[in-house]
């Protein structure tokens, strides 16, 4: 069942169009990430979904009920979209205690003061806060005072959570540890989270479905694998990965059935492409899926090695073909000479192919084992 449903909403800030003809629905439960660079209208759209900004085109539905309308200049007062938002300053009071600002919304709602203890005290023991609920803000690390928003916002039980960028002021092994946090809170409230992120990293390990944004529209929105897996436009691809994908630039070819790539170092063989022969296209292969090997390999790539690059977990491998380069990715610790002679390989089945005018993907996503079987019985 859809919670939120977005139509046809677009944002003008200054005569400037920052949100473009957006379509979205939210499902019940959803973990929804909003992703995309800086300036790409996520954290508007988490806005004019929260309330706090007004559109100028579209209509917003939440709950079944109508939250704004721009034709009928009609816009529900935030209070009563029964979302909570959480923002990247933490926003705390800083002459509250933790319990105090826990407690702040269920006091403004005016529930009695035995059910405020008893739902601050549950809210903060699911963020291991419980033992802090006497401290002030200023007593508290950035990331307890993170968690301490989270449980103010969690406290009301409201139907949907709206997260902006909440942990980006924190160190790096604080995030990981949110991060978790923030699945295992998911699972347990069953909530509906709206997440605001630039981070690729936060996006691809939270959510159960993530929505990509470029300059005001949605590209894209997919399941984290499928995302990462099958970006369907070239910008996707070029921001989904790290390191980032190779991109070779070629034209299609097709042979005895068989679709190919004809690149400046030799023909390579292509998942199903449905488009014109000879046309101009992007060949897209991810640095982990390229196969390197210092002995020979029969349809292999020669290459020479012209970096190596270990990073402990993972090496890169830096490989030079008649004046294309790409990266390779190998677990663990890999040792290539500079300068040497390798045979890269490139599996069909990992490859996405671009058409190079429109920038949309146009090869086929591979079957399954159950979907081929599937086919196969429809087809008998």
């Amino acid at each position: 069942m859809s919670i939120i449903q977005l139509k046809n909403v677009s944002k003008f800030f200054d005569n400037k169009q920052v949100l473009k003809n957006i379509n979205l629905t939210i499902e019940e439960g959803d973990f929804m990430t909003f992703l995309g660079p800086s300036g790409c209208g996520k954290t508007t759209t988490l806005r004019v979904i929260a309330g706090l900004e007004n559109i100028e085109e579209g209509i917003i539905h939440i709950n079944g009920s109508t939250a704004a309308d721009a034709a009928k200049h009609y816009f529900k007062d935030p209070s009563k979209r029964d979302l909570n938002l959480v923002f990247q300053s933490y926003a705390l009071w800083p002459h509250m205690t933790v319990f105090d600002n826990v407690a702040f919304g269920l006091t403004v709602q005016k529930m009695p003061k035995n059910q405020i203890k008893i739902k601050v005290e549950q809210a903060l023991k699911k963020l291991h806060m419980a033992e802090y609920q006497d401290r002030f803000p200023s007593e508290l690390s950035g990331g307890q005072q993170q968690r301490v928003a989270i449980a103010r916002a969690i406290v009301t039980e409201p139907k949907i959570l709206l997260l902006d960028e909440p942990l980006s002021n924190l160190d790096a092994k604080l995030r990981i540890e949110m991060r978790t946090e923030l699945k295992r809170l998911h699972r347990e409230l069953n909530t509906t989270i709206i997440y605001v992120t630039h981070d690729q990293i936060e996006a691809l390990t939270m959510s159960t479905k993530i929505a990509v944004f470029f300059e005001g529209k949605l590209i894209q929105v997919d399941n984290p694998s499928d995302l990462y897996r099958y970006p369907n436009h070239l910008k996707v691809a070029d921001f989904i990965g790290n390191p980032k994908n190779n991109f070779v630039y070629g034209r299609y070819l097709i042979e005895q059935g068989q679709s190919y790539a004809i690149l400046p170092f030799g023909k390579l063989k292509l998942p199903v492409v449905e488009m014109p022969e000879t046309e101009e296209i992007i060949v897209a292969v991810k640095p982990e899926d390229i196969l390197v090997s210092a002995d020979p390999i029969a349809d292999g790539i020669q290459c020479r090695v012209t970096s190596v690059m270990p990073a402990g977990s993972e090496t890169l491998i830096q490989l030079e073909k008649d004046g294309i380069t790409l990266l390779a990715k190998e677990m663990g610790e890999a040792v290539y000479p500079l300068d040497g002679i390798v045979w890269a390989t490139i599996p069909s089945e990992k490859i996405n192919v671009y058409n190079k005018k429109s920038e949309q993907l146009i090869s086929s996503k591979p079957h399954s084992k159950n979907e081929e079987k599937q086919v196969a019985q429809t087809v008998l």
